[in-house]
């Protein structure tokens, strides 16, 4: 099972290492910022598939920095659950009008906040066992397991077809190895990081005889991205 990477952005150590620890023992990969900085910083490296944010935090408070990731066409479309001692209405009112997908009230219960952390990724991410993903021409049907290329079929290995899926699920956005670990192989798969690279030299070598071997970039110092972009 593929696990979501969340970013947590709270400015208390405690809070942010217990909803971290949270997330962990429910299958999630996440990293922490301390206030709006370092948040654009570690979006900068490579896109959350969820934003749990503090409306109060030093400098940009959380509701600004919740509007302006609204306002950025890169992450306009990440879900964001307001995770705030704030619990009046117009409180509330004023969190979902700067873009917030939910809102919950400090204190929490762990069981709560990883049953909303679900249901904002469903709405988000509607499961389409049968979707064709298609880039150019490199189509994947994940409900028949081929590849082809320009009506041409490739074979390729289990892993490299759980990882071009991934891929193609998810563009445009850096993954280090570990993240790719943890979302192809699984969190609980013991396996050493440079098994990432492997596979990516496998799926490039089958890719490059029709020249789509490029669209899986590597990010010098940060991971791989693919990408239909030089």
């Amino acid at each position: 099972m593929m696990s979501s990477y969340l970013l947590v952005v709270e400015d208390e150590t405690a809070i942010r290492d217990m909803v971290g620890f949270t997330l962990e023992r429910a299958g999630f990969t996440w990293s922490g910022a301390v206030d709006t900085a370092e948040a654009y910083a570690q979006i900068a490296r490579h896109l959350p598939d969820l934003i749990i944010l503090d409306w109060m935090l030093p400098g940009i408070s959380g509701i600004d920095f919740a509007k302006r990731i609204r306002r950025n066409d890169t992450t306009k479309e990440i879900p964001i659950i307001m995770l705030t001692a704030r619990g009046e209405e117009i409180d509330r009112i004023k969190g979902f009008d700067a873009g917030a997908d939910d809102y919950i009230c400090k204190p929490f219960s762990p069981k709560e906040l990883i049953a909303r952390v679900k249901a904002v990724l469903r709405r988000a991410s509607p499961v389409e066992p049968d979707k064709v993903h298609q880039v150019k021409g490199l189509r994947l049907d994940a409900s028949s397991h081929r590849v082809s290329i320009e009506g041409q079929s490739l074979d390729i290995g289990p892993t490299e077809f759980r990882l071009l899926y991934f891929f193609m699920t998810h563009p445009e956005r850096v993954y280090n190895r570990g993240q790719l670990l943890d979302n192809v192989w699984g969190s609980n798969v013991y396996i050493e990081d440079r098994t990432v690279d492997v596979h990516i030299r496998r799926l490039r070598k089958a890719l490059a005889n029709h020249r789509y071997d490029k669209l899986i970039q590597t990010v010098r110092g940060a991971g791989y991205r693919f990408s239909v972009q030089e």
